[in-house]
């Protein structure tokens, strides 16, 4: 797979694939976003490595190595539109949402868990949720759902969407910087995303402090 996702960084069509998987994953979050960010970022960072002046603006475009700073801006923007979209979506239909959540234990207790923690102020929330697995879909929805006020919840989206952005482009670069491009490097940033996702979610399954 790592094969076929590193051949698609050879593309322009990198950044369109990555937008619109970032948009869907917040419906489907098996899709591998995470995947895609850091494996371009990575063959970014191999374009980039033989040193200053090694890679001019031709020889980046014959090659098609990914700017990284259009691959972070894509990455986040994207991630915030589908945020929104959920948003709406969870707006119009909070009564079908509820009950869908209703079938799943797990979305029901990380959505009661999301309910608690906006009670408390607790904004932040959005940005942790960003890198946990599903969280991103929960909060979204939930925050739809509960018809919440955009202004509440945009803000945060959008650090959200930039914070995830900036370190999952930044694995990839340092990550190739330290390893080369090769699978190792892509392998050894996904674990690094993988251990934030890990946290992100111990962080979320954290009961709320009583006073």
């Amino acid at each position: 797979m790592l094969d076929s996702v590193g051949s698609l960084t050879g593309s322009p069509w990198i950044y369109a694939v990555v937008a619109v998987s970032i948009v869907f994953d917040v419906f489907l979050p098996l899709l591998p976003s995470g995947l895609l960010v850091v494996t371009a970022a990575t063959a970014a960072a191999a374009g980039s490595s033989a040193g200053p002046g090694a890679v001019d603006a031709a020889d980046r475009m014959a090659h098609q190595v990914p700017d990284l700073l259009l691959l972070g801006v894509c990455a986040a923007a994207a991630s915030v539109l589908g945020d929104l979209a959920a948003y709406r979506v969870a707006w119009r239909g909070g009564d079908r949402l509820g009950r869908a959540l209703a079938r799943s234990r797990r979305l029901t207790g990380a959505q009661e868990r999301l309910g608690a923690a906006l009670a408390r102020g607790g904004g932040a929330l959005v940005v942790v949720a960003r890198f946990a697995p599903a969280g991103r879909s929960v909060v979204s929805l939930g925050a739809g759902a509960a018809h919440r006020a955009i202004r509440e919840f945009l803000p945060w989206s959008l650090v959200a969407g930039v914070a995830w952005a900036a370190y999952s482009v930044g694995l990839g670069w340092f990550g190739g910087h330290w390893l080369g491009a090769g699978w190792l490097a892509t392998a050894v940033s996904l674990l690094a995303l993988f251990a934030a996702g890990a946290a992100a979610a111990r962080l979320m399954r954290r009961p709320a402090r009583t006073h």
